[in-house]
C-alpha cells in the first residue's frame, strides 16, 4: 500500500467518524420530534451518511435520509416564488416561514394562501393570518355528529375564521386550485429526475433547489411570455368570443 492510498484510507476513516458523531449530536433532537408526534422516541434514527438529513419513511415503505423540499408556487402562472429545504419529515410549523420568505422576495404577500391538510397548525394559522388569508382542509372530528367548520369556543379568532370559511362553497372551488398547481410542479420535478441529491448538507440542498426553481421559471417564461426571450409567436389558429 502506498502513502498516498494510506492517507485516503485514515481520511475516509476521519470522514466517517465525523459523520457519526455529528448524527449521535443530533439524535436527541429527532427523538424530542417523535415524542411530539406521538410515537416513541426510541424510533427516531439518525442518518450517519448526513447528520442534517432526516430518516424519512418513503412511498415505497423502505426509510432513508432525505430532506422535505418545499415550493411555493404561484396558482395563474405556475412560477416557483417560495423555496426551502426542510430537515423533518412534517410540514407543520411551514407554514408562516414560507409565508414570510414569499412576502420579502416578492415585495407584498399574495391574498390567498393554499395548503394541504399538513401544514395548518393553529400558531402557524395566527401568525399567516396577519400578511394572507389561508386556505387547508379542516381535520375530520372524531365525533360524526360535531360540524368541523363551526368554530370552537378555544379558537384564536384566526382560527375559529379558517374553520367557517372551509365549509363555504367559494372557499371549496378555489381550493381545486391546490391541488392543479402544486401537484403539477411537483410531479414535474419528479419527471425532471428531483429525486435523489448528490450534495450533503442543508444549504447545498437549497441550493440544488433553488437552481430547479430558476430552470422550472426559465421554461414558465417561454411558455407564458416567449417575446421576452426572442421567441417569435404564431397568429391564434382559432378566437372564442362570448358575451
Amino acid at each position: 500500500m502506498t502513502r498516498r492510498q494510506q492517507a485516503a484510507r485514515e481520511r475516509a476513516a476521519r470522514e466517517r467518524q465525523e459523520r457519526v458523531e455529528k448524527a449521535l449530536e443530533r439524535l436527541p433532537e429527532l427523538a424530542k420530534l417523535k415524542v411530539k408526534q406521538g410515537k416513541k422516541p426510541e424510533d427516531a434514527r439518525a442518518s450517519t451518511t448526513d447528520a442534517e438529513a432526516t430518516v424519512m419513511k418513503m412511498a415505497d415503505g423502505g426509510f432513508r435520509p432525505a430532506f422535505n423540499a418545499q415550493y411555493a408556487t404561484d396558482t395563474q402562472s405556475q412560477v416557483i416564488v417560495g423555496v426551502e429545504a426542510v430537515t423533518i419529515g412534517s410540514d407543520m410549523g411551514q407554514l408562516a416561514p414560507m409565508v414570510e420568505q414569499v412576502g420579502e422576495r416578492c415585495g407584498q404577500h399574495p391574498a390567498e394562501w393554499l395548503v394541504d391538510g399538513g401544514y395548518p397548525a393553529h400558531e402557524q394559522l395566527d401568525q399567516a393570518a396577519e400578511h394572507t388569508i389561508v386556505y387547508a382542509p379542516v381535520p375530520k372530528p372524531k365525533n360524526a355528529a360535531t360540524d368541523p367548520h363551526l368554530a370552537k369556543e378555544k379558537d384564536s379568532p384566526a382560527v375559529g375564521a379558517w374553520r367557517e370559511r372551509m365549509g363555504t362553497d367559494e372557499a371549496k372551488e378555489l381550493y381545486k386550485d391546490r391541488a392543479a398547481t402544486a401537484e403539477c410542479v411537483n410531479a414535474l420535478a419528479r419527471q425532471r429526475g428531483l429525486l435523489r441529491l448528490r450534495v450533503r448538507g442543508t444549504g447545498k440542498v437549497r441550493g440544488v433547489l433553488l437552481m430547479y426553481a430558476l430552470a422550472h421559471n426559465l421554461m414558465r417564461t417561454f411558455a407564458l411570455a416567449p417575446a421576452l426571450l426572442g421567441r417569435r409567436v404564431g397568429a391564434p389558429s382559432a378566437i372564442a368570443i362570448g358575451r
